[in-house]
């Protein structure tokens, strides 16, 4: 692969990435109509105050410490291979980046009069950058996941008796 083509996968692989994270942002924005599990006790006994199943800054801790720790403990199983897996695609694209921009680096060092070796270098470097960005953003999103998740454990989604499907609506806060 020479560098245009691998310049113009770069590109396409960002546009993808952000669309991806744009999706993903409006889509936790969106929030189901729903009811809590334990609104029969919480509505028969004024004076009890609600505690929630699941701790969501627990849930931020645990996928701080390990990435996907917090979806395990939210019960969101298929949530923590998905987050292993953008993690690992990111680190070993980051590697490879890494080890081209060593090499790249070497070979200019040894003959700084060739223009190839300076651009090659920086691209690399660029693109070692990048990857680490996105393994931050990557990283960001588990964290975020996490807390969403922990905060809406105990709501269900409800059918609609008349029609059997799932009452869906959603609101918006500012």
């Amino acid at each position: 692969m020479n560098l245009k083509d691998y310049l113009s996968y770069s590109k396409q692989l960002i546009k993808i990435i952000v669309k991806t994270i744009v999706l993903f942002i409006f889509f936790t924005q969106i929030i189901y109509s729903q009811e809590n599990k334990h609104s029969e006790e919480v509505i028969s006994n004024k004076d009890s105050i609600y505690v929630m199943s699941k701790s969501p800054w627990g849930a931020v801790l645990r996928s701080a410490i390990l990435p996907g720790w917090g979806q395990i403990y939210n019960e969101s199983y298929w949530k923590a291979p998905v987050v292993w897996g953008f993690a690992a695609y990111f680190i070993a694209i980051w590697i490879q980046n890494n080890n081209k921009y060593v090499t790249n680096r070497d070979l200019f060092i040894q003959s700084p009069e060739v223009n190839r070796f300076r651009l090659l270098r920086d691209f690399y470097r660029d693109q070692r950058d990048l990857f680490a960005i996105y393994l931050g953003i990557t990283y960001f999103l588990n964290l975020v996941d996490a807390y969403v998740d922990a905060q809406l454990f105990d709501f269900t989604v409800e059918e609609n008796s008349l029609t059997n499907q799932p009452m869906i609506a959603f609101r918006l806060k500012f």
